[in-house]
């Protein structure tokens, strides 16, 4: 399995104005590095809790159908699937119908069903990447549609990677990189 982002998301939960109130910064002499940090943090807070936070289009890769009558779709919510294509063994490129499953966005991961009496094609697949699914993820368009404590949890981390820009090197200290309220707010909703 692999993912592969398609489109990235056209706004970031944290705004600049946001953070930089919550760091008490007036110049704009760093917005350059903030708008970098504010990336930076979403990229952290998603990979950490396995979500899409703002919409953005992926691919999900795999070797083959699943034995299931299901297929998993990583970085929830899922919002839609775009489509479900295959590639033989000749790397002709097939799209299955959409009459053939169901998109279920209610569970975490969302999925792809097959509906009644239907199956995946029993084409032989190339031996690698022989099914791309394209869907799109995430609580919305807009920053408001991102929980709150997603919010709280990237301006902490801003905050302590404004405050300190490089690593540390201590001894006899047990130093750690990422503040454990980042953590603590972001452990609740992770996908597993």
């Amino acid at each position: 399995m692999a993912l592969k982002l398609k489109t990235a998301p056209t706004v970031e939960p944290a705004t600049l104005t946001e953070v930089k109130a919550h760091l008490r910064v007036d110049s704009s002499d760093e917005d350059n590095l903030l708008n970098s940090l504010i990336t930076s943090a979403r990229q952290y807070c998603e990979a950490f809790q396995k979500r899409s936070y703002i919409t953005q289009t992926w691919e999900l890769w795999l070797d083959a159908f699943p034995s299931e009558s299901y297929i998993n779709v990583s970085l929830p919510p899922l919002q839609s699937i775009s489509s479900v294509k295959y590639y033989d063994t000749d790397d002709t490129e097939a799209t299955f119908s959409s009459d053939d499953y169901f998109v279920d966005t209610k569970n975490e991961p969302g999925r792809v069903v097959l509906n009644y009496s239907k199956t995946w094609p029993s084409t032989t697949l190339r031996p690698s990447n022989g099914v791309c699914v394209e869907f799109k993820a995430g609580y919305g368009d807009a920053a408001s549609d991102v929980p709150e404590k997603v919010k709280q949890a990237m301006l902490l981390l801003i905050g302590a990677w404004y405050e300190q820009r490089e690593a540390i090197t201590t001894t006899g200290l047990n130093v750690k990189e990422i503040p454990f309220a980042v953590d603590a707010l972001l452990w609740q909703d992770r996908v597993f």
